[in-house]
């Protein structure tokens, strides 16, 4: 009887100090530092995750995530309208590449 309490006495030790922050490793060392066996510290370890595990709240139903995606909609363009503008483009270019030659003529 008096072993269980010793037990239950390093569970809430590492509970507590898990809560802190500190790893269940860290604890180990610590504890096997102190003077305590790999055996004992194993089984408070467990002891303490099962009283964790029961504390934690059950959940009850499962949550229901929901994703709205709106669909994005292009203008779509046939294959002559494509060429037909880049024809257009490829006009307007080489118009500005031309150059008026009647501004020219009085040079010459």
């Amino acid at each position: 009887m008096e072993y269980r309490g010793y037990l239950q006495q390093l569970a809430d030790y590492i509970k507590k100090n898990l809560a802190k922050g500190y790893t269940t490793d860290s604890l180990k060392t610590a504890l096997m530092g102190q003077g305590y066996s790999r055996i004992q510290i194993d089984k408070a370890i467990q002891l303490a995750n099962q009283q964790l595990a029961n504390a934690a709240p059950k959940m009850v139903e499962k949550p229901v995530i929901k994703v709205e995606v709106e669909p994005i909609i292009e203008e779509k363009k046939n294959f002559w309208e494509k060429i037909k503008n880049f024809l257009l483009q490829k006009k307007q270019k080489t118009d500005e590449d031309v150059v008026d030659m009647s501004k020219y003529k009085e040079l010459i």
